[in-house]
């Protein structure tokens, strides 16, 4: 279910194989869900300390139909809480452009334009 909606949200619209979704850091990221009373998954999202100071968000997900509905931020407000548990001074992430109005209404700015995923998905550099 977790790895299903990734996948199917962050890597099947570009034809890339399952698995994709899924990295070397997973078992040592903290990772949270969003379930509805049906089983259903909702929303994901994963955190990862990439040191002492500082924590990356990845792979946040929200199910078509369920977007704009708050559950990526409920998804984003439980990373954080992990972050902020963990002691780090700020977080980063990589927000695809159909996301940064959503990260930056929760406080992340734009530190710079980044990476172009699979050559088509512009990616900025954020942090808070």
């Amino acid at each position: 279910m977790y790895y299903d909606l990734r996948w199917r949200i962050l890597r099947k619209p570009w034809n890339q194989p399952q698995g994709s979704e899924q990295d070397d850091l997973e078992e040592s990221s903290f990772h949270r869900m969003i379930v509805n009373e049906k089983g259903k998954t909702l929303g994901v999202g994963r955190i990862q300390i990439n040191f002492s100071e500082e924590a990356q968000i990845r792979y946040m997900a929200v199910e078509d139909g369920y977007q704009n509905k708050g559950i990526g931020k409920l998804v984003l407000q439980s990373l954080e809480e992990i972050a902020a548990k963990k002691n780090v001074n700020f977080i980063i992430l990589q927000a695809r452009g159909n996301a940064l109005t959503f990260y930056k209404s929760s406080g992340y700015q734009i530190v710079e334009k980044s990476y172009l995923l699979f050559g088509e998905i512009q990616h900025w550099l954020m942090r808070k």
